[in-house]
């Protein structure tokens, strides 16, 4: 019994065109061969599925790859089937001609990103089965903008156990990562009247262009040894601010200014965007629980897997004061996250496979921060290390007026390093202080030693 067209070989877009059957597909192969639409290697259908395809008979494709076989554009072995040659490939005139990157550098010590070699994938696939087994039919239709309620579930019992966070899972949106939660949150804020937000004098740069994006202004708070000084906050719409350990100085925000942010909110009813940046790693110190703890109502959360396991699974979370979350939903829209990797992620916090995980992750970098600050304790005497007691980087104190000429040798060394300034906020007060931002975290096991190596040889 033949076989229904919709199972036979492999798709092909081909468009056979001039006089003749034979000659239009074998010249439509060809050109698709010679620029590389088809790249060597690449596996034809066979000719019967061919000319199932294309309504023709399929002497005429036996014949066509014939042609091309014998011209060398095509191999064919049996068993193996019929696949593009071998063979150097022009591209057409006018396409830009690819440039090997040689700025990559040897090591990497920027900081925001986990040791990516460290993501545990074992465990993940095996909850990834659990989770893909147990789940309903339903599940993989377009479902609830506000994400898997296995997922919402799942954050609302962790968050309350390990970071403090008062919520349910109905309060809970799933997004594609803090960018999107920072889009979502800004464009509510303009729309609802705002017009600037505080945020810290120093920062990652993604966030002033969000909400810039936005339309909002944002203007810098003061900072100091008790961390960022919300004193001045009068009328803004919002504050941005990482409490729990501030990007990228390292300090959580004092407990008195943690009060007066919350009596700052209820007085005028400003929202607080809390990021809590790599909340989960703590070393020297009790965890410091999230402000969202405090006021609920006043208090936007936002947490990503992003370092605690990696950036490329594009999941984050925000957990809103009950007014929002309509609104949040309404601007997210259609823009959902891979229902399957919110389901692991689920059926990963559940079954207490991300506890294991960020433990065991909690133990390599303190070893690495240790190493390190062992090491400049001996090779850089004249650096004076601070912000280490969580996190996954460093505050290195230079001397002064050294910044930009460390930089620049590290560069040199193939190591890529950003200093203070790189997060300064353009408006900020000017600040003569002058470090680096190491982030231990970002290379992976075995390259921690040279790039360890490779820092303190450009230190001065």
């Amino acid at each position: 019994m033949a076989k229904p067209w919709a199972t036979l070989g492999v798709d092909l877009h081909v468009e056979p065109t001039g006089p003749g059957l034979r000659r239009g597909l074998t010249d439509a192969l060809r050109e698709a061969v010679r620029s590389g639409r088809l790249a060597p290697g690449t596996r034809l259908p066979s000719s019967r599925a061919l000319a199932v395809d294309l309504g023709i008979a399929r002497n005429t494709v036996a014949d066509a790859y014939a042609d091309l076989v014998a011209e060398g554009w095509l191999t064919a072995r049996q068993g193996s089937g019929t696949r593009v040659a071998e063979r150097v490939v022009v591209p057409p005139s006018g396409t830009p001609r690819a440039h090997r990157n040689s700025t990559r550098p040897t090591y990497d010590l920027r900081p925001g990103t986990p040791d990516l070699a460290a993501f545990p994938r074992a465990a993940w696939l095996k909850a990834a089965r659990r989770a893909l087994t147990a789940a309903p039919n339903e599940a993989f239709g377009y479902g609830d903008p506000r994400g898997r309620v296995e997922l919402r579930t799942a954050l609302a019992g962790y968050l309350a156990r390990a970071r403090g966070v008062r919520t349910d899972p109905d309060r809970i949106l799933v997004v594609s990562g803090f960018r999107h939660g920072l889009r979502i949150l800004g464009t509510i804020l303009r729309a609802r009247g705002a017009r600037a937000v505080a945020v810290e004098s120093y920062g990652l740069t993604f966030h002033e262009q969000q909400l810039t994006a936005a339309g909002l202004r944002t203007s810098p708070l003061p900072f100091d040894d008790l961390g960022t000084n919300v004193a001045g906050l009068t009328d803004e719409g919002a504050v941005l601010l990482t409490p729990a350990h501030q990007f990228p100085m390292g300090l959580p925000l004092h407990r008195d200014r943690r009060a007066a942010l919350v009596d700052w909110a209820r007085r005028t009813g400003g929202l607080v965007l809390e990021d809590d940046y790599d909340g989960e790693f703590r070393y020297d110190r009790q965890p410091v629980g999230a402000l969202q703890g405090l006021d609920p109502d006043h208090v936007a959360y936002l947490g990503t897997a992003s370092k605690s396991l990696a950036p490329g699974l594009r999941l984050a979370w925000m957990v809103l004061p009950p007014g929002l979350v309509e609104a949040a939903a309404d601007v997210k829209g259609g823009e959902t996250c891979g229902v399957p990797d919110q389901l692991t992620l689920a059926e990963f916090l559940t079954s207490g496979a991300y506890d294991r995980h960020v433990r065991a992750s909690r133990l390599r970098y303190r070893r690495r921060r240790d190493a390190l600050v062992a090491a400049l304790a001996t090779r850089a005497p004249e650096v004076h290390v601070t912000g280490i007691a969580a996190g996954l980087h460093a505050v290195l104190r230079l001397p002064p007026g050294t910044e930009q000429t460390v930089i620049q040798a590290a560069a040199w060394q193939g190591l890529a390093l950003h200093g203070l300034s790189y997060f300064r906020h353009p408006a900020a007060a000017a600040d003569p202080t002058d470090a680096l931002v190491v982030g231990y975290g970002t290379p992976p096991d075995h390259a921690w030693a040279g790039a360890l190596e490779a820092l303190c040889r450009v230190l001065p």
